[in-house]
C-alpha cells in the first residue's frame, strides 16, 4: 500500500520515537493534535485528515490513554531511510 509522502514524514518521526497527543473538547472529540519528536520539539504538519487516515489504515495506535504511537503496521508502512535505520 502506497502513502503519502506527509504520511510517510509522520511515520518516520513516530518510529523514531516521537508521539502525537490529542487535544480534546468538553464532548471527548479530538479537536488539535500536538506531535512531539523524540527530543521534544513540536512538529507543525500534522492534521486532522492525516491522522484518520492513518488511525484508518492502523498505522497508528493510542494504549491505555498514552499518546499516539506507531503501530508494527506502521512500521511496515515506513520505507527505510538512512536517519530511521
Amino acid at each position: 500500500m502506497d502513502i503519502s509522502r506527509a504520511e510517510q514524514r509522520i511515520l518516520h518521526l513516530l518510529a523514531q520515537g516521537g508521539r502525537i497527543e490529542p487535544v480534546r473538547d468538553e464532548r471527548k472529540k479530538i479537536t488539535e493534535l500536538k506531535l512531539f519528536t523524540r527530543e521534544g520539539w513540536l512538529f507543525t504538519g500534522l492534521d486532522l485528515a492525516t491522522f484518520r487516515k492513518l488511525k484508518r489504515r492502523r498505522a497508528i495506535s493510542s494504549r491505555r490513554g498514552q499518546p499516539y504511537g506507531v503501530t508494527r503496521r506502521g512500521l511496515e508502512l515506513v520505507r527505510s531511510q538512512l536517519n530511521n535505520r
